[in-house]
């Protein structure tokens, strides 16, 4: 699957300097003329790109993960992680669904890319991957605990429309959809099939 990244809503310049080099986010700085004609330190991030993933199994059930790391409390997610370094981001998208959910998906396709702020160099592709089945157990991180929770697509719309994922564009997708059938109907065949 060829997969377009989306472009920054600002661009770093070649005369960016990396500042510092962390787990998550490394630092950029570079000087910036002004319109005065004066000079400014301007400062940017980036990080690894997310890919986030809505699984459909054989019998239309959207699953969900019921998720809680060290330090935080339990929440909603849909099923997510970062790509690898040297990593394709479709090839991410099936490993994380793999270790996450222990499923496979018969048929994938790219529902929306974007880049989610200004200030940090980060993308994130929601796929959806449709006709699932488990082929393993959960293969999770030290740091991650999931439990997998199968919805209906009306429920599936009510939780990403109350933004119980965190992921801005998916609320605002089920939003849309909510208050356009015409919509619903759109988000309904692009996830279902």
């Amino acid at each position: 699957m060829k997969i377009e990244r989306p472009k920054a809503k600002q661009t770093m310049p070649d005369s960016a300097k990396k500042v510092f080099s962390g787990k998550i986010y490394d630092v950029y700085q570079w000087e910036q003329k002004m319109y005065d004609g004066s000079v400014a330190v301007f400062e940017r991030l980036k990080r690894a790109d997310t890919v986030s993933i809505i699984p459909v199994t054989v019998d239309g059930q959207i699953i969900v993960g019921l998720q809680e790391q060290p330090g935080t409390q339990a929440h909603f997610a849909p099923i997510a992680g970062r790509v690898d370094a040297g990593e394709e981001t479709f090839a991410a998208a099936k490993r994380e669904l793999l270790e996450e959910t222990g499923y496979e998906a018969a048929e994938w396709s790219l529902l929306h890319a974007y880049q989610p702020t200004m200030k940090i160099e980060w993308a994130i592709f929601t796929f959806v991957a449709r006709g699932c089945k488990q082929i393993s157990e959960q293969s999770l991180d030290a740091g991650e605990k999931i439990e997998l929770k199968f919805l209906s697509f009306e429920e599936f719309i009510e939780m990403a429309a109350r933004g119980d994922f965190g992921e801005h564009e998916l609320k605002i997708m089920a939003l849309e959809a909510k208050l356009d059938e015409k919509k619903m109907e759109t988000l309904r065949k692009e996830v279902l099939g």
